[in-house]
């Protein structure tokens, strides 16, 4: 085993190179079919279809500039980021203030006119785009960051503010943002909370029902919810703030957050580490959990198809031996750099000795860690490059973690698959299934699904892990949720929005709104 440091594998202009392909061009936008067209059995429900009136209307609330009608505008908010949807809104309207939003709420319910919900556009089930002409409501320009208090580490930020900003300005008062994810430069801190997004920091911190003191939202009737609470401990009756958390909009507009932050670390150190089995990531996983204990902030793992989808399509230098089966990317944050070094470096030991691991790098530079992130981060925009990627975010357990890829890669090996491979946060048991063919074939969906929510049911897995439902998973929930649960969830979104303007076709399955 070579064991290195990082310098000369990747630097940071290498990395930050990374290219943003979502809106190649408006021609391109436009050549993706409707949703309506490639899922015909989904109808249209009975709402209103916008008029001069709605217009009219909608420019008395906001200016002009902010009302959005020209169609080569419209294409980049009607297609998801995977460009796998594709809705037919004629009108995007934008907002600044909660006032705004419950202005254009309380209209459209009134009109039953049905509204889709928009922050950063970088949701994976098409839980962000209309499936048909609903009016988009968008956040982009609901950013502003109300407070930072450096005491107590909360955050109180409107629900427009990009992730990536967000860590920029608590980072100036010694804090961090509890979580991260490769979409940080786009995503925004409102859909994060509405569709409870984990990522590569929820190992640490927890997932944001934790972290998460207070919302305030907007419901379909245009009522304001103020739960915007700076406490950690508030036993006050139901926690309402739970009910925005994850109901992807259909529930609530989410207009602002207050969030605890965690405090910066001071010592932060990557390891990115070549095994030639699953079952040595697993014994490296408890090994880490066992040396690593307290500092163990992120374990991920990629196969080799992942990580070389990385490397190729954005031409970054390997930091491990190419024909690496699999690796993981292990990183450590704590309070002390020679504890903390001391730590890794006595468990990279214990696991070159008992044969865990094959090769690998360490890099404590900042720089050289966004490097080796920036492999991990690239694996979801690389896959793109292959054509059409059938995605699935699932939740299994450990021991179960890799055989689905497998299965999946035999049962799809007489087809035009371009890759089958599996990435995700061990640590969390998140594995993320990606699946890519030169174009969308519907006879390579057909061998895909129903058999892997069946697969991932029958081992009491949850069909999304952090993606949400959206539109793409709606009908396949009963596979994660009892006839029970589901006649619930149907309650409260007719309690909360009777007239199911909100965010139609996602989450409930169909004939449930």
């Amino acid at each position: 085993m070579i064991l290195s440091p990082s310098k000369g594998c990747l630097t940071f202009s290498q990395c930050s190179r990374m290219a943003k392909y979502f809106h190649l061009s408006a021609k391109h936008l436009q050549n993706i079919e409707l949703t309506q067209v490639r899922y015909p059995k989904v109808k249209r429900g009975n709402y209103a279809s916008l008029t001069d009136k709605h217009l009219a209307f909608f420019e008395s609330v906001l200016p002009k500039s902010r009302v959005i009608t020209d169609a080569t505008d419209l294409d980049a908010y009607n297609v998801d980021w995977l460009r796998s949807f594709k809705g037919a809104s004629k009108v995007v309207l934008k907002p600044k203030t909660t006032d705004e939003v419950s202005a254009i709420l309380k209209y459209c319910n009134d009109q039953v006119l049905a509204v889709c919900p928009q922050g950063g556009n970088t949701g994976l089930v098409g839980g962000s785009v209309p499936v048909f002409d609903e009016v988009i409501l968008s956040t982009a320009l609901m950013n502003e960051v109300i407070s930072v208090d450096k005491t107590t580490g909360v955050l109180v930020c409107q629900a427009g503010c990009v992730l990536e900003n967000l860590e920029g300005k608590v980072h100036e008062h010694g804090l961090m943002m509890p979580l991260d994810l490769g979409a940080k430069g786009s995503c925004h801190i409102g859909g994060n909370i509405s569709t409870n997004a984990g990522g590569i920091r929820l190992l640490r911190y927890g997932s944001l029902h934790g972290s998460v003191l207070g919302i305030e939202a907007v419901k379909a009737d245009g009522a304001i919810i103020d739960c915007l609470s700076t406490l950690k401990k508030d036993n006050t009756g139901y926690h309402l703030k739970h009910l925005f958390l994850g109901s992807e909009g259909t529930l609530g507009i989410v207009t602002k957050v207050a969030i605890q932050c965690p405090p910066l670390p001071q010592a932060v150190n990557v390891a990115f580490l070549a095994l030639d089995s699953f079952e040595k990531v697993l014994s490296t996983f408890r090994l880490a959990k066992k040396c690593l204990g307290e500092i163990l902030s992120s374990f991920e793992f990629m196969d080799n198809g992942s990580l070389m989808g990385a490397i190729k399509v954005f031409n970054l230098p390997c930091p491990v031996p190419e024909n690496t089966p699999f690796s993981l990317l292990i990183e450590t944050s704590g309070g002390n750099s020679k504890h903390d070094e001391e730590k890794l470096s006595s468990f990279l030991e214990e696991a070159t000795n008992k044969g865990f691991i094959n090769d690998g790098t360490i890099a404590s530079e900042p720089s050289r860690i966004n490097a080796l992130w920036q492999i991990r981060e690239s694996i979801t925009e690389s896959l793109k490059h292959d054509g059409y990627v059938y995605k699935y975010d699932i939740s299994i357990p450990i021991q179960h973690f890799y055989e689905i890829v497998l299965l999946m890669q035999e049962r799809l090996k007489d087809t035009a698959v371009v890759k089958c491979c599996g990435y995700g946060h061990v640590g969390d048991g998140n594995l993320h299934l990606n699946i890519t063919s030169p174009k969308y074939d519907v006879d390579i969906l057909n061998l895909i699904e129903p058999f892997v929510y069946e697969w991932t049911s029958k081992h009491r897995g949850s069909i999304s892990a952090e993606h949400g439902l959206g539109f793409k998973k709606s009908d396949v929930v009963h596979y994660s949720k009892s006839a029970e649960a589901l006649k619930l969830m149907a309650e409260i979104k007719a309690l909360m929005d009777p007239k199911g303007i909100l965010n139609p076709y996602k989450v409930l399955p169909s004939g449930a709104h």
